[in-house]
């Protein structure tokens, strides 16, 4: 027999996402307060944060495939994966402002145009805004069909920071084709299962 699952166990499971997820984040930061991160510890924090924030991607794609493929139910965590990968694709990009470049824009605005991947990947934070501001249920009862619409954006935003991480690290190695690989994947099945007729549904008299 099925049990009912508590309200305040699934409340207190989200926030248990949300620390654990947290703490890639802050395990680097003590790392490069600490020495720890290297010859360049700006970059090894930017590019942690950054590669946090597609895996939570591509683990908020996840929770569908694994519910219709293996019955795996886990759309009550998805909304914190996807706020987890707006959270780290901002700290990415704040990282990149303010310990890489210093908010010295006369340097950020050449270096913006010298590397093109980096306007992808803020392309990539730009789509998460509005998905970010209309995670929560007030915003789906107001939105209705809409919410479903706007929230495939996360479809281009994976694509985009798929592209900005390829670009971005230059060497194509095991982590870069496991990440891309994923999204790929993840992107492909919904592509097909999108292309297959759905079956019909029993008519009531």
């Amino acid at each position: 027999m099925a049990m009912a699952r508590s309200p305040f166990v699934d409340r207190l499971t989200g926030w248990g996402i949300y620390v654990i997820g947290f703490m890639p984040a802050a395990a680097s930061f003590w790392l490069g307060a600490t020495g720890g991160l290297g010859a360049d510890p700006v970059r090894a924090f930017e590019q942690t944060l950054g590669l946090w924030a597609l895996r939570f991607l591509i683990l908020t794609l996840a929770i569908t495939p694994l519910r219709q493929l293996a019955g795996v139910n886990l759309l009550r965590f998805r909304r914190a994966l996807g706020l987890l990968a707006f959270w780290y694709a901002a700290m990415h990009f704040s990282v990149y402002l303010t310990l890489d470049r210093g908010l010295i824009w006369s340097t950020i605005i050449p270096d913006i145009a010298r590397r093109p991947f980096i306007t992808l990947g803020f392309a990539a934070l730009v789509l998460l805004v509005p998905l970010a501001v209309t995670s929560n249920r007030l915003s789906i009862r107001r939105l209705g069909k809409n919410w479903r619409l706007l929230h495939r954006l996360v479809y281009v935003a994976v694509s985009l920071a798929a592209v900005h991480y390829l670009l971005a690290t230059k060497v194509l190695d095991l982590t870069q084709i496991i990440h891309v690989g994923l999204v790929v994947l993840l992107l492909g099945y919904r592509l097909v299962r999108g292309l297959m007729p759905r079956p019909e549904r029993r008519r009531t008299a």
